[in-house]
Parts: C-alpha cells; sequence; structure tokens
C-alpha cells in the first residue's frame, strides 16, 4: 500500500525529473509542471514527476527562479527538530576533521553542500556570523540557531551571540528584507569585531561590515601555501584587502612585503592586523589600482618582486559577462608574469563559479604566452573544506588557486 504523504504535490516536467535525479537540490521555477492553488510561500512540499512518482522534499519559494530547494531525497524522512539537528551534527563533526579539530574560525554551514539550502553560519571565536538565503529557512531560523548552538556548547564551544548578515541581494528574490544586526532570541554584547587567530596569524575581523560575512575563511590553506614559499623573499600582494596573503608571507619569513589595494579603508584595517602580530616594520602598504600598478612597475624594467600574490574581487558574478572578466583576468596574470624575474612565483586564483577551473586554466595559459614565460606548477588548490564541494551541485565549486614558478 502506498504511503500517505502529508505534504503538498508539486509537479516537475520530465527535464525538472532528470536534473532532481542527477542529483541536484534546485527545482528552478521554469521546470514547474503545477503548484496546488494557495500554496504557503516557505513551506515543505513534495516534489513528483508528472505521474506522480515520489522525488524529495524541500522549501517551497513562491517568486524565487529556484522554486524549491530540497531537503531530503528519503520519503521516511521526517522533518522535525531531530531532523534538523542531525544536519548540523555531521556539519559540525565534518568541519572537526578536516579543519583539523579548530572550529574557532571556520564556516560551520555551507548551506546546499552540508543538506541545508539557503543556510550559512561562520563561526568567528565567541560570535556566530549567519546569511539566510532561503524563505523556508527563514521560518525555522529560531530553531536551526538553537541547535547549532546548544551543538556547539556540546562540544565546549561557546556562543555568546549571533550576528545576521541578511544584507544581500539575492534575498530580495526570495521576497526576503534585507538587513544586518543582533539576533535578539539570544544575549549579545555590542562589539562587532571578534579576533581570530588562523595559521598563527591574529587578526580583528569586522564581521558587522566587512565582506561576505567578515574575512574570507575560504582561502586558510592557500594562505598557509604562500607562508611557506615566502621565506627570504621580496613579495607584493595584491588586492590585499585586510592583508591576509602579505601577513602570512611575513610571518612565513619574507625579506619584504608590499601590500597593495585601491581601498584605503582595507588598508587601514590591513595596517592594524600587521601591528597586532608586530609585523608593520615588515610590510609596505600602497594605496593603488592593482591593473595600473602591475603595468607601471613593469614599464620600470626592474623585478623587484620575487613572488607575487594575485587575489582579486570576483570579476564576474553571472555568466553573461564572464568573457569581460576573463579578459580582466588574463591582464593582470600577464603583467605580473612578464614583471616576475625567471624562476620567481605566481599565486593566483579566481573566487568566481561562472570563471570555471577549465576555462581559468585555459586563460592562464593564453597569460603565459602573452608574457612570454613558462609556467611550472607548484600547486593546485581550491576552497578550504569547511566550504566543501559537492560535484553533483557545481555552485558550490567555485574557489580556483594556484601557484607557479615562472620560467
Amino acid at each position: 500500500m502506498k504511503q500517505a504523504r502529508s505534504f503538498p504535490a508539486i509537479a516537475v516536467t520530465p527535464k525538472g525529473e532528470r536534473w532532481v535525479r542527477s542529483p541536484h537540490p534546485w527545482v528552478y521555477a521554469s521546470d514547474v509542471a503545477s503548484v496546488p492553488d494557495g500554496l504557503e510561500n516557505g513551506c515543505l512540499a513534495d516534489v513528483v514527476s508528472e505521474k506522480g512518482t515520489y522525488l524529495g522534499t524541500g522549501f517551497y519559494s513562491r517568486l524565487s527562479k529556484i522554486a524549491v530547494r530540497v531537503l531530503s531525497s528519503n520519503a521516511n524522512d521526517r522533518y522535525d527538530e531531530a531532523f534538523f539537528a542531525r544536519r548540523i551534527r555531521y556539519a559540525l563533526d565534518y568541519r572537526a576533521t578536516v579543519m583539523e579539530g579548530d572550529l574557532s574560525c571556520c564556516r560551520l554551514v555551507f548551506g546546499e553542500a552540508d543538506s541545508l539550502p539557503g543556510l550559512t553560519a561562520d563561526r568567528y571565536a565567541g560570535v556566530l556570523v549567519t546569511q539566510v538565503l532561503s524563505y523556508g529557512m527563514e521560518r525555522i531560523k529560531p530553531m536551526l540557531y538553537g541547535l547549532i548552538t546548544a551543538e556547539l556548547a556540546a562540544r565546549s564551544e561557546a556562543v555568546c551571540g549571533i550576528y545576521e548578515r541578511n544584507d544581500v541581494a539575492l534575498r530580495g528574490l526570495e521576497g526576503l528584507s534585507q538587513q544586518k544586526g543582533w539576533y535578539d532570541g539570544l544575549p549579545h554584547g555590542d562589539e562587532t569585531t571578534a579576533r581570530i587567530s588562523e595559521n598563527g596569524v591574529v587578526y580583528d575581523v569586522d564581521f558587522e561590515n566587512g565582506q561576505k560575512t567578515g574575512f574570507f575563511l575560504d582561502q586558510k590553506f592557500n594562505r598557509r601555501a604562500v607562508m611557506r614559499i615566502s621565506r627570504g623573499k621580496t613579495v607584493l600582494d595584491c588586492f590585499t584587502h585586510t592583508g591576509s596573503f602579505a601577513l602570512n608571507a611575513a610571518l612565513g619569513g619574507a625579506s619584504r612585503v608590499t601590500a597593495a589595494d585601491v581601498s584605503e579603508t582595507a588598508l587601514e584595517a590591513a595596517r592594524a592586523n600587521a601591528r597586532l602580530n608586530g609585523l608593520e616594520d615588515k610590510i609596505d602598504f600602497v594605496r593603488a589600482d592593482v591593473f595600473d600598478l602591475l603595468a607601471e612597475l613593469a614599464e620600470s624594467k626592474k623585478n623587484p618582486y620575487d613572488l607575487i600574490v594575485l587575489d582579486p574581487p570576483a570579476f564576474t558574478k553571472s555568466r553573461k559577462t564572464v568573457s569581460g572578466a576573463e579578459r580582466g583576468y588574463r591582464q593582470i596574470n600577464a603583467r605580473a608574469m612578464k614583471l616576475l624575474p625567471r624562476g620567481g612565483y605566481l599565486a593566483t586564483c579566481s573566487c568566481s563559479h561562472f570563471m570555471g577551473s577549465e576555462r581559468f586554466e585555459d586563460m592562464l595559459g593564453k597569460a603565459a604566452r602573452d608574457a612570454g614565460v613558462q609556467l611550472r606548477q607548484v600547486e593546485a588548490l581550491r576552497q578550504a573544506g569547511d566550504h566543501p564541494i559537492l560535484w553533483n551541485v557545481p555552485e558550490t565549486d567555485y574557489l580556483k588557486f594556484y601557484i607557479f614558478q615562472v620560467i
């Protein structure tokens, strides 16, 4: 006898069925064949084929192009507190393994990659910084926040407050308002900075105004890779932001580091972090447009740096602009390669999902030809393990990071 279902059923087209079976946790609105009348925004709904075959259950979104974010394809799952507690426990168990047991500054929940679609939770010492991009997750966030803090407490990992960074435009696509501030459901202080330690470097993180949720946690092990090769070298850290690669290079024994960024606000934070680590005498901070700076250095016909780090912001956030982004990546990489002496090192990356690995590598090859050099690969890395990549969800794979020797 067929088991009765308690959730309304959303039917998908054959194309949508193939997509969900692939498996991918998103059901696009364009692949929806029928929706029951009056379905409540953010409610749980079953996804079925046009013949009524069960495919999964997830949160329905009335406004978004992603009509359903599937939580599970197990027809026996019950979406109660125990279900979400298991998901959160699995997420923290995973981080405890891949982040060397250190949960003090890492991403604890990475949305779809942790089967908690639309939820991000980052930890900066005693503060949990969250972002909710799904209407369904927004409705149950008080329960989720309680479960995360309870699981941390069970591991003797205290959290003194939750700060919400729901100030992103994507929330508007779900019919959610943008806002940021302390979550009132838990006690909290007023200070919106947190002091963290990563790779032996100490930072003051501004989680109220900083990029993403305050810090680029995904580059942790890539910064460590730069630290390992910096000893005795002169280093140029381009797009330094709050100085993370520059600080890792200096702590790794670089003889001199130059940190460049176009934002004076970012440079002020970088200088403060350098003072915090006693490294202010080893780093020069330069306010400059990196494109212009690299061109000027190349024209000088000198080779003042043994190692150049290129960590630009995402040049593209859509497929429509990826060609223009590729030209920008090619230009700065070619200029950096031309500037380096033979035997010098280049660390370069892209944080855009739309600039895929194959295209990025092809661009690097073209940049090398433009510069008249060859590239000897030292390392090819990705985002840190607290930002896991699900191979069936390509959107979770976004950060490419390479170290080359220029010969």
